[in-house]
């Protein structure tokens, strides 16, 4: 056997400036600094978004978290066992498990939900267990992958609509005659940082007789009454008829969730085939987790001062003149278009302290390679300032500033990508 074909793809890469490596990182001592390569950074890649990876669980402050409750017990014995040793159907349902999917069934405001290994896992398990062959899906253009590749598996029809654009996706859903429709969007859109106008979705699912899916990977923790996600912030989390959102971004742990109606948790784990055939995760982070999820309800206050540190930031890299694709959320990208200039900006920044990673194709749509800054409550406005001004005195050559309107005359309206996956429509 030869591998040719694989060297000659990955020269191919490297060539595009698009190969991709693996780099340490481990958390420095200091709240929001990382270390990589010998260096102490300013940590602005990660999704720790409240800073609760940080969050240490002992005997005492679990019981301070927890006292007189008594789920403190279960928590406390799953803190301890390390290993996973089947899939919840088998033997490895931990009675943890029905704990934090209580738990965020409330968050939520649904009747049931149901804890899957990842965000993938949930994505791709989902979507193809509620359609099928002569069913429709209608997804937005810059969807997550896994979102992408849970409609792919699905084999039901799919449309795809212009990121955000809900005047094309009611064309798209008057057209259709398909037997039944799922609308799947995410919260916050991870590449641009733009937000899905849930209101406008929920009323044309109801239009249509469409079911509505909703991702809340990044919004989770962040956006809501006790970070109870995007749909409650925005008044429909009751008319979302299928809530996704993780664990291992705001809340600092591992795994992922659905929440819904009992029917709908009941029949995925009956027919999500990612969900029953996969080892359960163990139940020391499933405990974290339960944890984090409570912890966070209470962190209102670090909540605002994420949200008021994105706007400064978002308005003091917008006063350069810089293309922040849109963005209105904690995660800021700055579109700079060309990978090898982004790969030189984000090693200059890296060389002044900051911890940014360049986002190149296929990621993102050919040339729109992209720093993208996730920001944290732990981080400092002076911390943020600071790199504002540092950005701007490494962007003053003509090739920094591409904007949108080069990229709309090169590529259109809308991006064909979707958001950390290959960038190309769905079929």
């Amino acid at each position: 056997m030869t591998w040719e074909r694989l060297h000659t793809r990955l020269d191919a890469l490297a060539a595009q400036g698009r190969e991709r490596q693996l780099h340490d990182w481990t958390a420095d001592s200091e709240p929001g600094y990382v270390r990589t390569g010998g260096r102490r950074l300013l940590d602005l890649a990660s999704n720790d978004y409240l800073g609760l990876s940080r969050q240490r669980w002992t005997p005492d402050t679990v019981h301070d978290l927890l006292a007189g409750d008594p789920d403190e017990p279960v928590v406390l014995d799953a803190l301890t066992r390390f290993g996973a040793g089947a899939a919840r159907l088998i033997n490895g349902n931990h009675p943890v498990y029905g704990l934090l999917e209580r738990d965020l069934a409330r968050l939520k405001g649904r009747e049931a939900a149901l804890i899957f290994g990842s965000g993938v896992a949930a994505n791709t398990g989902v979507i193809p267990a509620l359609m099928g062959q002569g069913d429709a899906v209608f997804s937005d253009e810059l969807n997550h992958a896994s979102i992408i590749d849970g409609v792919r598996l699905s084999r039901a029809e799919t449309q795809v609509f212009p990121h955000r654009d809900l005047g094309a996706l009611e064309r798209q859903l008057a057209a259709s005659h398909a037997a039944h429709k799922l609308i799947v969007t995410d919260a916050l859109f991870s590449m641009d940082g733009t937000l899905a106008a849930l209101p406008e979705l929920v009323a044309l699912k109801k239009k249509y007789g469409a079911w509505l899916m909703v991702d809340e990977a990044h919004t989770g923790g962040v956006y809501g009454s006790g970070g109870a996600g995007l749909a409650c912030a925005q008044g429909v989390s009751g008319e979302v008829d299928v809530l996704m959102g993780t664990l291992g971004k705001a809340y600092g742990s591992v795994g992922a969730y659905i929440a819904g109606d009992d029917v709908l948790i009941r029949y995925l784990l009956n027919a999500a085939r990612s969900f029953i055939f996969t080892t359960g995760l163990p139940p020391v982070n499933v405990a974290v987790s339960l944890l984090n999820v409570r912890y966070a309800q209470g962190m209102d206050e670090e909540r605002r001062r994420l949200h008021a540190h994105a706007a400064r930031f978002r308005a003091a890299l917008s006063a350069q003149g810089l293309d922040l694709a849109g963005s209105e959320s904690q995660v800021v990208p700055v579109v700079l278009g060309a990978a090898d200039l982004t790969l030189r900006r984000a090693e200059e920044l890296r060389s002044r302290g900051y911890g940014v990673v360049a986002i190149r194709p296929p990621t993102v749509a050919p040339d729109s390679a992209r720093l993208r800054f996730a920001l944290s409550s732990v981080h400092r406005w002076e911390e943020l300032e600071q790199c504002a001004a540092d950005i701007n005195d490494l962007s003053d050559d003509q090739g920094s500033r591409v904007g949108a309107e080069r990229l709309k005359e090169e590529h259109g309206d809308v991006y064909s990508g979707s958001c950390e996956s290959p960038c190309e429509k769905l079929p």
